[in-house]
């Protein structure tokens, strides 16, 4: 082994010698290789090897606790054997099907240094071996040209600082002519299931003297601009402004740019719409999810339904039973809910939507066997079982997602229905069109489908506003509460919370209050949030500085920003010392350390979960909150309990966690904390908005605080104008119930 004092890694020469575990999926492997005598552990991320491989691999000695001394490999160059020893080694190994040592043994002994050469390109030739026959010597060469398109492709990413991961996940999606591929077009990283950074791309494509003005740019752009702004929430975009937008993101002329979209369109890979004399351009797919959404609840809405003969007095006996009457816009969502195929219940905190819920739900399941209740988040799911005493789930969780696919899909789906008679689904205002248009497609063709959500709340991470869609178009039955309970009226986050949706100044509140205000600013804002959590509520309240208080920011930037404050809150809540265990250092700007409480940031549909010690299920998800209970800094592994569920989270999975003393309020959608801290200072111009303040104020439970400026909390409470998204969903849904209601109308005349 030779150290590389450049770059700290060491450098490892040998043969391949026995191969101890691969991950097909990931490229993972561990291996054994001789190096000149010396037998030496490999682990890492490296591509497919196989036994008689020469490597040289670059990495360091780490001693892991389980299996001892290793190296771990952060890359590998491997190449096929040459000699016939390596050969025979090679083949002896059982790498390719029908191949033992005898059978190698005479297949080297016939074609000698030739052999891989006629293994790939004449197979027809090993049929001169005695019980090879054409079957088995096409099934030898196809494995080995599988293989060996694995290891040239890793190679191939290599080159370009890509990770052999990356190499396998394109592999899977290209099969072997991927190096083929991306050499013609290797835009093709843009899409899935990669979806590099166009910049990243757009740096291959120079080295491999793509013109920048080229056909495949240009088409390249204007999909990545499409799929960024989808990022962003967007399911659609105005002709006029993708072609500007994308234009000047590629410096190409305008009409290349116009050129290339019509080509998109005249080719499908892009669609339009045109709405209001307005042209807009869709990604097939959210085009797709749009339409079906529409076409589904403009059916549902004009479905003809009876209430049942008994709803008036089971109304009352479900007030007697409760020991109070119902406003009366209770009542009227309670008998929209039993007289609907599909219904909207919004309103904001107080006014009663969860006994509203509640109201709905005892009715239905004296009705119907089979009641769901659902919700985008986990969180959100949990929440609403504690709130209503029934069991909820996520819609991943209630759909089920097929893990043997290599792709996100569901289980149920139109061709497996969901076996349920209802769906409720709360938090509405967090479900984008792609999971929706799911949900929809699984549900049996009779359930009814109750949407609860507060419009006033951020709209979905993802794309599509579908809540606040629906209630613009008013297609729907809706019912919106507004009267705010006598309990609730006594809580000034209650209060307030009104007074931002309706454009108004939030009272600034004492310390007697569940809600007030301390005005700073810059560094003296940041000491402030940091007191705050860790020594001036604790002591006040009681509350646990890690469990009960979530700082939510409107940014992640600044000195108030989730980043800085984490830094900060983690140094003071969980700093370092001997004995506790970490991974990362201030110069990886990320540190992940024993007793950190940490969100996953990103769906994983592959991680399994352990509970009461056995495996009980597969996921995590977005928003997900949970403590480090262990940590391996050489494996570089953490050990994560959310809730009850313990996550073990590998090398390549940590990029998923993220330090949660601080999150954005994006993040926090769908969760409630006994204690927000909500830092309004030197928040940027673009994230300045109602709603964004509206929805990290409604977090909080017991106690809400702002910390910062009373201009800056003005500027965000009077402005509406930011939370804006392009989409068709209220024109398709417009349409789509038209024509239902007319069929129907026509069924009930001839009846």
């Amino acid at each position: 082994m030779e150290n590389q004092p450049q770059d700290r890694l060491m450098k490892l020469e040998g043969v391949v010698e026995h191969m101890i575990y691969e991950n097909t999926e990931t490229g993972y492997a561990v291996f054994e290789v001789d190096a000149g005598g010396t037998d030496v552990i490999v682990a890492g991320n490296v591509g497919s090897v196989d036994n008689g491989m020469s490597v040289t691999v670059y990495g360091r000695m780490v001693n892991h606790p389980s299996y001892g001394e290793q190296f771990k490999a952060e890359t590998c160059e491997a190449s096929l054997p040459q000699d016939t020893t390596a050969l025979l080694s090679y083949l002896s190994s059982g790498v390719l099907p029908y191949i033992g040592p005898s059978t190698a043994k005479k297949i080297v002994s016939m074609f000698g240094e030739d052999t891989l050469n006629v293994i790939s390109e004449t197979p027809q030739s090993l049929c001169r071996i005695k019980g090879i026959t054409p079957e088995k010597a096409a099934a030898i060469s196809n494995e080995f040209r599988r293989m060996y398109g694995v290891r040239e492709v890793v190679a191939w990413f290599t080159k370009y600082g890509l990770s052999a991961q990356q190499a396998v996940t394109a592999y899977r999606a290209f099969g072997p002519h991927t190096v083929e591929a991306l050499t013609q077009n290797p835009y093709l990283l843009c899409g899935d299931p990669l979806q590099l950074k166009f910049a990243q791309v757009d740096g291959i494509a120079a080295a491999l003297q793509f013109d920048s003005g080229s056909r495949l740019r240009v088409a390249a752009g204007l999909l990545y601009a499409l799929r960024h702004n989808a990022n962003n929430g967007h399911t659609c975009l105005p002709r006029a402004k993708l072609l500007d937008s994308t234009a000047k993101f590629l410096r190409v002329e305008p009409a290349s740019i116009e050129a290339g979209l019509d080509e998109l369109l005249s080719t499908e890979d892009l669609r339009t719409r045109t709405y209001q004399n307005i042209e807009y351009i869709y990604l097939p797919d959210l085009l797709s999810a749009e339409e079906d959404i529409a076409a589904r609840l403009g059916q549902l809405s004009t479905f003809p339904t009876e209430p049942p003969k008994t709803l008036e007095t089971d109304i009352r006996v479900l007030e007697m039973t409760q020991g109070f009457e119902y406003a009366p816009l209770q009542k009227e969502a309670i008998r929209l809910a039993l007289s609907s195929r599909v219904m909207v219940l919004t309103g904001g905190p107080g006014t009663g939507k969860t006994t509203t819920v509640n109201a709905i739900l005892s009715l239905y399941e004296a009705l119907y066997d089979r009641v769901a209740l659902c919700a985008p988040t986990g969180r959100a799911a949990k929440r609403l079982s504690e709130l209503t005493h029934h069991s909820a789930s996520t819609i991943h969780r209630l759909l089920e997602v097929d893990y043997t696919t290599g792709s996100v899909r569901f289980i149920h789906n139109e061709k497996n229905l969901l076996k349920y008679d209802v769906i409720i689904l709360d938090e509405m205002s967090m479900v984008d069109v792609k999971l929706f248009q799911a949900l929809l497609a699984a549900a049996r063709y009779h359930c009814r489908i109750i949407m609860v959500g507060d419009a006033d709340q951020l709209p979905s991470v993802g794309p599509g506003n579908i809540l606040g869609e629906i209630l613009r178009t008013g297609v729907v039955p809706t019912v919106r509460l507004t009267d705010i309970f006598r309990q609730a009226q006594q809580s000034l986050i209650v209060q307030n919370a009104h007074r931002i949706v309706e454009g108004q100044m939030p009272q600034k509140g004492g310390p007697k209050d569940d809600f007030f205000m301390i005005e700073s600013t810059g560094l003296a804002c940041q000491k402030l949030v940091c007191d705050l959590v860790s020594s001036r509520l604790p002591k006040a309240y009681g509350f646990d500085p890690v469990k009960d208080i979530q700082v939510l920011c409107p940014t992640k930037v600044g000195p108030t920003g989730s980043v800085e404050l984490n830094r900060r809150l983690q140094e003071i809540l969980n700093p370092p010392m001997r004995g506790k265990p970490q991974i990362g250092t201030e110069k990886n700007a990320k540190i992940l350390r024993l007793g950190d409480k940490v969100m996953q940031i990103k769906n994983d549909y592959d991680i399994t979960y352990e509970r009461d010690g056995a495996e009980a299920g597969v996921g995590a998800y977005n928003g997900d909150l949970g403590i480090i209970t262990a940590v391996d800094p050489d494996a570089r592994a953490v050990t994560v309990m959310m809730d009850d569920r313990k996550y073990v989270y590998s090398a390549d999975q940590l990029a998923e966690l993220e330090p949660a003393y601080a999150v954005t309020v994006h993040k926090s959608q769908g969760s409630e904390f006994p204690a927000v801290i909500l830092p309004v200072a030197d928040v940027p111009a673009r994230l300045c908005y109602r709603n964004l303040l509206y929805t990290g104020v409604t977090r909080a439970r017991k106690l809400c605080v702002l910390t910062g400026t009373a201009r800056t909390e003005e500027a965000m409470v009077r402005n509406v104008r930011q939370n804006m998204r392009y989409s068709g969903l209220r024109f398709l849904l417009a349409d789509a119930a038209a024509p239902t209601a007319e069929k129907y109308k026509a069924g009930d005349d001839q009846a």
